[in-house]
Parts: structure tokens; C-alpha cells; sequence
């Protein structure tokens, strides 16, 4: 389907087009939850693993839903999740990821492109309404990069890179600060 990730164009839709079929099955109702409860289940039947403390999850893109609703699907389980230039977090739909916040213990980051919160400038009032009302710690930020910034194999959009190296660096020491919080 793609034979090379950086010569992918965001902005022909032949390119754009593929990308529904891989995402299908992904957004099927159910299926993610489904997922999530397997994917957890693994490592807790391991000997080694310490079921007393958190499992942390993090999703780039179109993983960021999937964060949120694995959060939700195994609350008992995941300590801390992150969202790293996720679309889709907040829709009109009944399923929308953000209302499943009152379901979710674990403590959020959600770190949100420039252009993404241009295009949804809402988005983020709206996920921090969800979380504080649902007293789930929350903490949500809008990036100046571009959506994608933190894959460095991204391809050029308009003539410029996507990838962004302080702010992939600044989005990994999130992450490992939430992780060193959330999941102790």
C-alpha cells in the first residue's frame, strides 16, 4: 500500500484515499475496547508483572482516539494515557472519545498540533470541560507543530518538514513525566 511513509502526501487524495481502508477496521464500534481488554490481559498473565501499578498508553494520529478509549475499556488497569496529534478526540457523535471521560481514572495528556487546533479551535476547551467536570486530571496543550511533528520519517507538506525536533523532544518528556506520576 505505501512503499514509502515519506513520500506519503497529505494533500493528494489518491494518498489520503488509502488511508481509510487501514482505518476501517480500527473504528469498528467495539473493536478497540475489544482490543484493549486482550492487549492488557497479555502482559498481566506474565508472572513478572506487578498488576498493583499502572499500565500507561500513549497513540499518535489516529492512535489517539484509541488512547482514550483504552483509558475508558480497562479504567482499573491504565494509570496514565497520552495523546500526541490525535484526531478525532472530540466529534458530535455519541461515541466521541472525549465523552468518555467520567469512565477514565487514569491521568490524561492530550499535546495537540497547531494546525489541528486551527481547524478544531474547540476541541481542546471541550476535552478540558470533559475531564475537569469528570474530575479526571487532565492536562492538554496546544504544540507548534504541524500534525505529525513527533515522527521524524514524516514526509514534507507544503515544501517544509513535519517533523519537529523540540517539540518530539518536549512530547517524550511529557510522557515520561506522566508515566513517572501516573503509573508509581
Amino acid at each position: 500500500m505505501f512503499s514509502d511513509v515519506a513520500s506519503f502526501d497529505f494533500q493528494n487524495p489518491d494518498d489520503r484515499a488509502k488511508l481509510g481502508p487501514l482505518m476501517g477496521p480500527l473504528k469498528a464500534p467495539g473493536a478497540a475496547e475489544r482490543d484493549a481488554v486482550a492487549y492488557i490481559a497479555f502482559p498481566d498473565a506474565q508472572g513478572e508483572v506487578n498488576k498493583a501499578k499502572g499500565i500507561g498508553v500513549q497513540g499518535h494520529c489516529m492512535g489517539g482516539p484509541l488512547t482514550v478509549r483504552t483509558a475508558a475499556a480497562v479504567s482499573e488497569r491504565v494509570g496514565g494515557a497520552a495523546s500526541f496529534h490525535g484526531g478525532g478526540l472530540v466529534t458530535d457523535h455519541p461515541d466521541s472519545p472525549h465523552r468518555l471521560a467520567p469512565k477514565i481514572k487514569a491521568h490524561m495528556y492530550f499535546g495537540i498540533a497547531s494546525n489541528d487546533d486551527k481547524q478544531q479551535p474547540d476541541a481542546k476547551d471541550k476535552l478540558k470541560e470533559a475531564f475537569a467536570a469528570a474530575k479526571v486530571a487532565a492536562e492538554i496543550e496546544v504544540y507548534s507543530g504541524l500534525h505529525g511533528w513527533c515522527v521524524p520519517d514524516m514526509p514534507l507538506q507544503n515544501g517544509l518538514p513535519i517533523y519537529n525536533k523540540p517539540d518530539a523532544e518536549r512530547a517524550w518528556a511529557k510522557l515520561v513525566a506522566l508515566y513517572k506520576t501516573a503509573l508509581a
